[in-house]
């Protein structure tokens, strides 16, 4: 018989060393059991520490309240940041709370009044894809928040990222997340 001591004491005895262990199914289908639970438990986690948020509205307002803090929605847009600066000066910057305007119920900050114009004139134009949602967490049935400084313009079109992390796997296949999150967006905020 092959019990859970014998298990553990092979696989620290092996540590040195690569090695393929034989696992009865009984402990392969504990282990498949274990993982769902964990999963379901950080997505659980995720929405009641506010990462995640139930009734989204259409542009991402969620900011952090204080150093440790939970993610909520304060209506600002995109944490503040001039959404015009990362086509124009091709990098994050922080917008100014005496420069702003209104679009689809977000208030907008930006670093001039020259950006604040050009956004006025063509929001379309300036705004994140998904609402300033995370782009993988859109294109992976997540509505979650973002870190302003990891980004991508991909045809002239404004992504934003959870950290860099994400960043770094959707840049792995931007076109195929792209291509999915497209799909997915409107059905995902409307499922909020």
């Amino acid at each position: 018989m092959f019990s859970a001591t014998t298990y553990t004491k092979k696989i620290v005895s092996d540590s040195t060393s690569l090695r393929r262990v034989s696992v009865p199914a009984s402990v392969a289908a504990s282990a498949s059991a274990v993982a769902s639970v964990v999963v379901t438990l950080l997505l659980v986690l995720s929405v009641f520490s506010g990462i995640a948020y139930a009734g989204a509205p259409e542009i991402n307002t969620l900011d952090k309240e204080g150093v440790f803090g939970k993610f909520k929605h304060n209506g600002i847009a995109i944490r503040g940041y001039d959404t015009v600066a990362y086509f124009t000066e091709g990098k994050a910057v922080e917008g100014s709370a005496n420069i702003t305007t209104q679009w689809q119920g977000a208030t907008w900050q930006f670093s001039s009044e020259e950006h604040k114009e050009l956004f006025v004139a063509a929001p379309e134009k300036y705004a994140p894809q998904y609402g300033g949602y995370c782009a993988y967490g859109i294109a992976n049935d997540y509505v979650v928040k973002i870190e302003p400084d990891q980004w991508q313009i991909v045809d002239d079109k404004l992504y934003l990222n959870y950290d860099a992390r994400i960043q770094k796997a959707w840049s792995k296949n931007i076109a195929g997340y792209i291509k999915t999150a497209d799909k997915k967006f409107e059905a995902l905020l409307a499922a909020q």
